[in-house]
């Protein structure tokens, strides 16, 4: 038997108190090792090969005695520092706050009060409340304990929960290993019961934290998408470097010169590299999994991110997640001596009237079978109606002590709890779970088995949440002092008292959600523990496509493997089902080609939501084991925040391949002006300057403005992207090389006509480089969506873009009219004419993509 200490709530820390400690001691989170400083980060890139290229330029130029041409130089590798260095920030910036969303929680009492903290923010002396599923956030003493066993394999390698006891405030902290010690350690997990217990230990100072540095380098794997681009980078840099050297030996062969050879290789080299990439890929998921934050959706981990907008079926919980989880009380159905003889008692009917003595002892009872203080939302209407209707009568117990508790188990879906009363005359059982648990605690037959079920079919038919309610005979104390209790519930004689339907709100904005799921082509299964009746009730409210098709769990348990497989595709709704089925349920879905994104909150849900290829644990009552299972933490619990999820999804990866596009289309006019020219004898259109120039456009673009761009009008109007087909698809290859050889083409008349009607060599330079900012600027403007054509979406409103394009105006009048800039660029003065020339060039090289987004639309 285990004793429940003073059930009385203890005070805790103050608020106060806790941040004095706090501060004294820092944070409950072990050395981990962090990204270095500015400088650091400075160095790093630095090291990337664009860098270098520069700094090889400005020696070059600084050999030749060109010692302002190698100061600018340095002045763009500077500035385009700053553009990195921003954008790194940024992106740490988003990860530091997801980091501080995805600390694992505690709960805690401070000023008498609950509280749900981070754990990094336990400090030594707060109060814990543990209970299944927890994950301990530091060592700590237990001094209130029911049945609490603990899963301590991380720290002791025993593969077998131990039991716990409570203890005392005097006794000293030991190490874990064995049975019966009143301590928990941090990083473990409560695999059953529930208690409260003193912090003593945190941070490096718990037994987790002794264990050594092994914790503190915590690698990643690389996502899919960061794999595809590492093959394309490395397959683009062997073929960069293959045409530079070859530059580099025919500008030497056929000119002589091969100092200027050399350089002519670095500029090809620094338009070929495509050092934008990986960057981007970066930039996107880490961005891409705060933008969802903010929807209160939680990326565990980033190939979730990449995943969303795949997902073609979303399995949900009823409870909690489609509805409110606030429970109220709706009917009663109480028993005198079996189901035969019952009186239905509808609350919503009488709600001011007293209740009638019929229903009194069932009330008292499910009291009775719930936690003083409850925290389940059942649990929590029980004790409202009997606060409401039997307040200071002999109904309810709140000087009564708990002797012993019975849990739920998979086996029995049932709790009993034994009570002394406060007169130490018998001890009183009551117990509670779902029906068919109770009428087999109370050894019903199958007569009246089929009648209980007549009634409770009634209540789930209403669309309520059925539980049933027992008595078990008294016991006198000294019998126990003589025997001890039993060890199973089923040992006691019950008698059953009654059914309760509690009904719990749909969420407003579920109804909605759904249409728009059915809209993107996406499937909306529930999965729910209750009878097929309710389940089909909230189907209607709600809009969920469901016939009166339903399989129960028991037909599940039933079903062979072939025939769920056929069943499933056209099912939407599964009743009385057990945490353990879903995960079939999930690989039944996968092996019928699905993306499945599976929610669940308990421990048994955990390796169903590891299965799914998206999983998706409750953040605010799922246990912190189903929370380290998923890949994606609901911190609200809602229904709708998974659907804005997947369309954020979508709008990621359709900007992500926006960006990827745009940086191959502007790379193939750039390395085209830097190849053709070695090859046909003209001067150099393009020389390092020019392309670091260009990088002051391209890198904040393919970053933060396409990153920054709101969704296509249809993100969730098409059917979800097939995950077989890459990022980088050959029609997005195709679209982008087309692109920028529509700019090359341009490029090269324009260049070839100014430099051979004889206007010399800067001015064509001047010409085409011109041209080159224009239709850089409108392959961005054209690439912000495959579906809008410009005029469509110059409105849409995103910052980032006018600043990139007002500066890179701003930059190149200062270019073209400043003399000693105009020197160094080594252009000539454009005239009006010539300019508006630049600009419609610019423009026409991207007006057949604009074209073909229009045809596209009209079919």
């Amino acid at each position: 038997m285990t004793n429940l200490p003073d059930p009385n709530t203890p005070m805790g820390l103050s608020d106060l108190e806790a941040a004095q400690r706090l501060k004294q001691d820092g944070y409950n989170e072990l050395p981990t090792s962090k990204r270095g400083g500015l400088l650091a980060i400075a160095l790093e890139v630095l090291s990337e090969p664009i860098f270098l290229l520069l700094v090889a330029c400005g020696i070059i130029y600084w050999l030749l005695g060109d010692r302002q041409e190698a100061l600018i130089l340095l002045g763009f590798i500077f500035f385009i520092m700053g553009i990195t260095l921003y954008q790194d920030q940024k992106t740490e910036s988003a990860l530091d706050a997801l980091r501080d969303l995805s600390s694992p929680r505690a709960s805690v009492i401070r000023d008498g009060q609950k509280q749900r903290i981070a754990g990094r923010e336990v400090v030594r002396g707060d109060i814990l409340i543990l209970s299944e599923g927890d994950r301990v956030p530091a060592d700590a003493l237990l001094f209130s304990s029911t049945n609490i066993t603990a899963d301590e394999s991380l720290l002791t390698g025993e593969s077998l929960p131990v039991r716990k006891v409570s203890g005392n405030s005097q006794t000293p902290i030991d190490h874990p290993g064995g049975d019966d010690l009143p301590f928990v350690y941090s990083g473990t997990l409560i695999v059953q019961g529930q208690g409260m217990a003193e912090v003593k230990a945190i941070g490096p100072q718990t037994e987790l934290g002794k264990i050594g540095k092994a914790l503190q380098t915590v690698t990643t794997e690389d996502t899919p998408l960061q794999r595809e681009t590492k093959d394309l980078v490395n397959k683009l840099i062997w073929i960069a470097i293959a045409i530079c050297l070859a530059v580099i030996v025919i500008y030497g062969l056929t000119r002589g010169n091969w100092l200027q050879g050399f350089l002519a290789g670095i500029a090809l080299a620094m338009a070929i590299l495509p050092n934008e990439f990986p960057v981007v890929l970066t930039i996107f998921l880490a961005l891409g999994a705060w933008r969802i934050s903010q929807n209160r959706v939680l990326t565990r981990r980033m190939p979730a991110v990449e995943t969303l907008g795949s997902a073609t079926v979303l399995c949900v919980d009823k409870t909690g997640t489609l509805t409110l989880n606030q429970m109220s009380v709706h009917q009663m159905v109480a028993f005198k001596d079996s189901p035969f003889n019952a009186y239905n008692y509808d609350l919503t009917l009488h709600e001011r009237e007293a209740l009638p003595e019929a229903v009194h002892g069932l009330i008292e009872f499910s009291i009775l079978a719930s936690q003083k203080d409850p925290f389940d939302p059942m649990e929590k209407a029980f004790k409202q109606l009997g606060d409401d209707y039997l307040a200071n009568t002999e109904h309810i117990h709140k000087n009564w002590t708990l002797v012993h508790e019975y849990p739920l188990s998979p086996e029995l879906l049932a709790m009993s709890r034994v009570w002394q009363s406060s007169d130490n005359s018998n001890y009183v059982i009551a117990a509670k779970g779902a029906p068919e648990a109770i009428a087999d605690l109370c050894h019903f037959d199958p007569n009246l088995r089929e009648e209980l079920s007549q009634h409770i079919q009634c209540l789930a038919n209403q669309g309520l949440r059925v539980l049933g309610v027992a008595r078990g005979k008294g016991v006198h104390p000294d019998v126990l002092v003589k025997n001890d209790l039993p060890q199973q519930q089923h040992d006691f004689q019950f008698e059953f008292l009654g059914l309760i339907g509690l009904a719990d709100p749909v969420r407003p904005t579920v109804a909605q959600s759904i249409k728009e799921c059915y809209t993107a082509g996406i499937r909306v299964v529930m999965i729910t523990g209750d009878y097929p009746g309710t389940a089909q009730k909230i189907a209607r409210e709600i809009g969920l496509n469901a016939s009166n098709s339903v399989i129960t769990g028991q037909e599940l348990q039933e079903m062979g493997d072939n025939e769920l497989l056929g069943r499933i595709q056209t099912v939407n709704i599964f009743a009385r089902m057990v945490p353990e089925q879903k995960l079939r349920l999930v690989n039944a879905l996968k092996k019928n080609g699905e993306i499945v994104a599976m929610t669940g909150d308990g421990v048994n849900d955990a390796p169903a939501l590891k299965s799914a290829q998206i999983g998706i644990a409750m953040g605010g009552r799922g246990t912190d084991v189903a929370r380290e299972s998923a890949d994606l933490v609901l911190l609200d619990d809602d229904f709708a925040s998974i659907v804005q999820s997947v369309k954020l999804g979508r709008r990621i990866f359709d900007n992500l391949k926006k960006a990827m596009a745009y940086t191959l289309a502007i790379h193939v006019p750039i390395a085209g002006m830097s190849l053709i020219p070695v090859l046909l004898k003209w001067p150099l259109v393009l020389l390092p300057i020019h392309i670091a120039f260009l990088h002051l456009i391209i890198d904040p673009a393919c970053s933060i403005v396409f990153e920054a761009e709101s969704a296509e009008y249809n993100v969730m109007k098409r059917p979800p992207r097939d995950p077989k087909i890459p990022l980088f698809s050959r029609e997005m290859l195709g679209l982008s090389v087309l692109q920028g050889v529509g700019v090359l083409l341009i490029l090269v008349i324009i260049f070839a006509i100014a430099l051979y009607r004889g206007q010399g060599e800067q001015e064509a330079r001047a010409f085409a480089f011109t041209t080159l900012i224009v239709a850089n600027l409108s392959l961005i403007l054209t690439n912000r969506s495959w579906s809008r054509t410009i005029v469509e979406t110059v409105q849409a409103p995103n910052p980032a873009l006018w600043w990139v394009i007002g500066g890179a105006i701003v930059f190149m009048g200062l270019v073209l009219y400043i003399p000693f800039l105009r020197h160094l660029f080594r252009f000539s003065t454009l005239h009006p004419l010539d300019l508006g020339i630049c600009l419609v060039g610019g423009m026409i090289s991207i007006l057949w993509f604009e074209w073909l987004k229009t045809s596209k639309k009209s079919k």
